[in-house]
């Protein structure tokens, strides 16, 4: 069970024993209107010629898709909730020590996330000094989400394939779908032959993500479970059962809440930026996830560092990234001027009628 995400996406795609389950493809319930939406967009004469818009594929064919359940990953998961539900009532015998060290993991899991694996890695939204490659790649690793080479070959699939047969975790299959039964079933043949279209070669130009490749199971089995174990048991006092199923119970946490930017932030919100993609603008989800809720800005704009056009407000990572500017670590923070965002507002986005909006 400690390995779980790591091997939920690898193994998603080999030879395993699996049971099958067919269901039809579910159609998305703004399939329709996006595709309209679309193809209108299509004849809109364009305002800005930017390299920053995602290619996106026609909508998913609606066609059975075979669920082939990986009883493995069934198993991993489901070992994981049942251990942090039991976590859940052993708080009361839990030292503050220990629940005060996991809100700190939760928090640098997320960040190792969000500003490491991907807004430096995947997009390649900043530049970074080996010192600050290294931290966030430690970070990653207790993120335990897979490796960074991995994560972000799937994240650049999501993107240029979005809502397709070819994303990893296509959203017009449901919610349960994308936010965690990905990982629990065999892709979608169409995600491994699209995703080896997509240029990584950049990834593994990088010691850091080379290194951590390599090494990615015992690397992250023992920062993101034995550390955070020990810590709390050896500087806190706490029991070491204790500990380990607080390290647990934060890990389930840190992947729910993860996971919701492929789940919520793809079904509720709004669409200010650009109409016809299906990710949303979700503020509950912006708090939760350190600013990854402006979910329409990010799929609209990818490459900017903020991933918001509020800098750093609700936005723990960019507060992060330009720290990390102000001591020299991260450099060339790549971002969208306001002309560019207002001129794509008024052409494909959903209030393009109206002078001004807000939350």
């Amino acid at each position: 069970m400690n390995i779980l995400t790591s091997e939920l996406s690898n193994q998603a795609c080999q030879q395993e024993s699996f049971i099958d389950f067919t269901f039809p493809s579910s159609k998305c319930e703004t399939s329709d209107t996006i595709a309209n939406q679309r193809e209108k967009i299509k004849q809109e004469p364009a305002t800005e010629n930017s390299s920053e818009e995602v290619h996106q594929s026609e909508k998913a064919p609606q066609k059975k898709y075979v669920w082939k359940f990986i009883l493995k990953n069934v198993i991993l998961m489901s070992g994981l909730h049942i251990i942090s539900i039991y976590a859940i009532f052993r708080l009361p015998h839990m030292k503050m020590f220990t629940i005060l060290s996991a809100i700190v993991s939760h928090v640098l899991a997320l960040l190792g996330v969000t500003a490491g694996a991907h807004r430096l890695w995947t997009h390649r939204a900043y530049k970074a000094k080996l010192p600050l490659r290294i931290f966030l790649m430690i970070l990653d690793c207790l993120a335990l989400q897979n490796s960074l080479f991995d994560w972000c070959r799937d994240h650049r699939t999501h993107h240029k394939y979005s809502e397709t047969d070819a994303d990893p975790h296509n959203a017009c299959r449901g919610f349960f779908f994308s936010h965690m039964g990905w990982l629990l079933i065999r892709k979608h043949p169409d995600v491994a032959k699209k995703g080896r279209t997509i240029q990584i070669d950049d990834l593994m130009k990088d010691p850091v993500v080379r290194f951590q490749h390599r090494f990615y199971v015992p690397l992250a089995i023992s920062i993101c479970f034995v550390l955070p174990s020990v810590i709390p048991w050896y500087f806190g006092g706490e029991t070491i059962w204790n500990a380990y199923c607080m390290a647990a119970l934060r890990y389930c946490v840190s992947l729910h809440l993860a996971w919701c930017v492929n789940s919520v932030a793809h079904m509720y919100g709004n669409r200010p930026y650009d109409r016809s993609i299906h990710p949303v603008e979700n503020l509950f989800l912006t708090w939760i996830v350190l600013g990854e809720g402006f979910h329409n800005y990010h799929h609209t704009f990818p490459h900017d560092y903020a991933a918001s056009e509020y800098g750093m407000k609700l936005n723990l990572a960019t507060i992060f990234i330009d720290f990390m500017a102000l001591i020299g670590q991260a450099y060339d923070r790549r971002s969208m001027s306001k002309e560019v965002i207002e001129a794509r507002k008024r052409r494909t986005g959903m209030y393009s009628d109206v002078q001004e909006i807000g939350w």
